[in-house]
């Protein structure tokens, strides 16, 4: 299975969740927001969202300033 994530390519044998998908990149759930093939998806929903072959996901990261 392909997945895309911020324009890099990642392969997985098994199906893999949004959260399981942050688990592998080590990357942060705080402050972050994904979208799977440009449409965002809520927190509450990503323990069960399951990526596709071919799914493009990106990471957008809260950062503040002013």
């Amino acid at each position: 299975m392909n997945i895309t994530v911020n324009d890099s390519d990642y392969q997985f044998e098994a199906p893999i969740t949004l959260d399981g998908l942050l688990a592998f990149l080590e990357h942060s759930q705080s402050g972050s927001a994904l979208a799977v093939n440009q449409v965002i998806v809520p927190r509450p929903q990503w323990a069960e969202h399951r990526l596709e072959d071919g799914d493009n996901v990106v990471i957008f990261q809260a950062i503040a300033g002013g």
